[in-house]
């Protein structure tokens, strides 16, 4: 009978985190805040008691996941229709470096070294601090970098070269099935994709 208690609270469990992740919609995953990170923390820590406490029954899972999952989709529309509360629940990106100039001072604020800055920096292709005008560590951790113009990189005007128009490439048969949605999309039909694969 446990096995079963067990795989019940599990499906249910695995249901709930699902639904919780898809209603408070993609940023959770993509763009950790404090907030979604103390959230995350949250969830998993809510669902692994339920399932390794005896006393524990399968409505306390729904309904604690269902609690939590409703105050993250309540905190999700206070920031998006207040920009006071978006400051508190979000943050605030903090400028580490100003017209070329590192301040020491939001580095300290943030709690990070001159050191970490400098790894940062590497992975977003900056290897000297010299060619960075503008740095900004967001509120998820990473950092936004403005070069000095004379280090960013050339585009088609720099040349006098006139710009051409830009495609996004579309999959319209994954794993040998014709993707009915994008075919539509693009304004094209089965017959047409037939004369194309003939071609």
């Amino acid at each position: 009978m446990k096995i079963v208690e067990l795989t019940a609270e599990l499906v249910i469990g695995f249901v709930m985190l699902f639904l919780v992740v898809k209603v408070a919609g993609k940023k959770m995953i993509h763009q950790i805040t404090p907030f979604t990170f103390i959230s995350a923390i949250v969830l998993g820590e809510l669902l692994g008691n339920a399932l390794y406490d005896d006393h524990v029954h399968i409505w306390y899972i729904v309904y604690s996941l269902t609690v939590w999952g409703v105050l993250l989709v309540l905190v999700e529309y206070m920031s998006q229709k207040w920009l006071s509360f978006r400051g508190i629940a979000e943050g605030k990106p903090t400028a580490l470096i100003r017209n070329g100039m590192i301040d020491y001072e939001a580095l300290k604020k943030s709690r990070m070294t001159l050191n970490q800055l400098q790894s940062l920096l590497r992975q977003s292709e900056t290897f000297s601090l010299r060619e960075v005008a503008f740095c900004y560590l967001e509120a998820n951790g990473s950092i936004s970098v403005l070069k000095k113009s004379r280090y960013q990189k050339t585009i088609r005007e720099d040349f006098q070269l006139s710009p051409h128009a830009v495609y996004v490439p579309t999959t319209v048969i994954r794993d040998g099935e014709v993707l009915i949605d994008e075919l539509r999309e693009l304004g094209k039909d089965e017959a047409w994709l037939q004369r194309e694969l003939r071609t």
